[in-house]
């Protein structure tokens, strides 16, 4: 899969894999394919994935990119890594609520926020 059309953006911030999405909508079932295979590619080629996703610049989001998360999230702890979310809009941050997913992930204000809690579990 090249570059130009990956769904994410991914840097490296000191061994944590920072995720950031292209789109402002994360709404097409294609498009979240994608980016559930583009994720699940670079837990599975790290020992102890250490993933951040960062939601700055989403507008939209589709139970089914939740599904992705979710699998994102359990594939990392199989591994020994942590998943965690950040910098998610208070539109969203209510489906999270709602669906008592807040409880399930660690989700920070800010990626300064959610960058300070690696490594501690």
């Amino acid at each position: 899969m090249s570059a130009d059309t990956s769904r994410i953006r991914v840097t490296d911030l000191n061994g944590v894999m920072r995720v950031e999405f292209v789109d402002r909508d994360i709404l097409d079932e294609a498009a979240i394919r994608q980016i559930n295979t583009e994720l699940i590619k670079r837990v599975e080629a790290a020992a102890a994935p250490c993933m951040l996703i960062s939601f700055r610049g989403v507008e939209h989001l589709s139970s089914a990119a939740l599904g992705t998360l979710i699998t994102i999230n359990s594939l990392s702890k199989k591994r020994g890594g942590q998943l965690r979310l950040s910098d998610i809009k208070p539109s969203i941050m209510e489906v999270f609520t709602i669906t008592k997913l807040n409880k399930l992930f660690h989700i920070s204000d800010t990626t300064e926020k959610a960058l300070e809690g690696f490594g501690r579990k």
